[in-house]
């Protein structure tokens, strides 16, 4: 309803006050500035020619000016890029390799690992590295080799290590 009510507004006269403003006089020069009013005037006094130049058409110019072709589109919006970025084919899914119920994963991108999944193979190879090789992560988990070998060089899993202080005697475990 309120759409109604502003359109209704909007539109109201609207031939008559389009014409009415295209009719109006065309704006005219911004005033000069106080200071330089005194050399304007001197200046046309001495080169009367100026007055003549100012004023005339050149139509070598306006003839250029006619062979100006402006062509403009907008541009595509990132939401649109984004779209057509996202659905240009059938992606690859495999199913979590080990299944948690906190997590409601159901399948995985091909390429790509879960938190979980990641904790596992990397503490599977600080346990047992002669097993558990960057080339066996890479085929297990269908990820590339380059992404393996930066992911076990540069990520490990905590460690808890419990240091007796120096005062005090060790507790033993039984």
């Amino acid at each position: 309803m309120g759409a109604w009510v502003t359109r209704a507004f909007r539109n109201f006269n609207l031939e008559n006050r389009a014409e009415r403003e295209i009719s109006k006089m065309k704006p005219s020069m911004a005033p000069k500035h106080p200071s330089t009013s005194s050399l304007l005037r001197e200046q046309m006094r001495d080169y009367p020619e100026i007055k003549g130049e100012i004023t005339r058409k050149d139509n070598k110019l306006l003839s250029l000016l006619k062979d100006v072709y402006v062509d403009s589109r907008d541009p595509l919006s990132s939401l649109q890029v984004k779209d057509a970025e996202t659905q240009p084919g059938t992606k690859e899914f495999r199913l979590p390799k080990d299944h948690f119920d906190m997590m409601n994963i159901d399948n995985i991108p091909k390429g790509k690992i879960s938190i979980v999944e990641a904790l596992t193979l990397l503490n599977n190879h600080k346990l047992h590295p002669e097993t558990w090789t960057a080339e066996k992560i890479a085929q297990e988990y269908h990820l590339e080799l380059k992404d393996v070998n930066s992911l076990l060089k540069y990520f490990v899993t905590f460690e808890v290590k419990v240091f007796p202080s120096e005062n005090k005697k060790a507790i033993q475990s039984k």
